[in-house]
């Protein structure tokens, strides 16, 4: 799965042409088969959680959290503001989710 903020509307899709991408998504996949290859821009967390809502199937009722260091990002935030502030030594920043079922479901 690639998520991507719209079809070619991406800075990555429109500056690196599709061999090189589709190149460096098979070595991703290769190198680890068990992980999903992500395209993240920036955004604002508020933009990433709808769009991963569309992907991981989520029903109405339930709301979607991302976590930065234990810590709940505001959706307002741009992901570059989050990342400068809590990624790793690696320059990775790492998130998890969590989903929960909402109006009393």
């Amino acid at each position: 799965m690639c998520v991507s903020f719209c079809k070619m509307g991406s800075q990555y899709q429109r500056s690196v042409p599709l061999e090189v991408r589709r190149a460096e998504g098979e070595r991703v996949r290769t190198k680890h088969p068990d992980k999903i290859p992500i395209i993240v821009e920036k955004s604002r967390v508020g933009q990433l959680c709808f769009l991963i809502r569309q992907r991981v199937s989520l029903r109405p009722e339930e709301a979607l959290f991302f976590f930065v260091n234990n810590s709940l990002p505001p959706s307002s935030s741009p992901l570059s503001a989050v990342y400068e502030e809590h990624h790793e030594e690696d320059l990775f920043l790492y998130m998890t989710y969590s989903n929960e079922s909402v109006y009393g479901a």
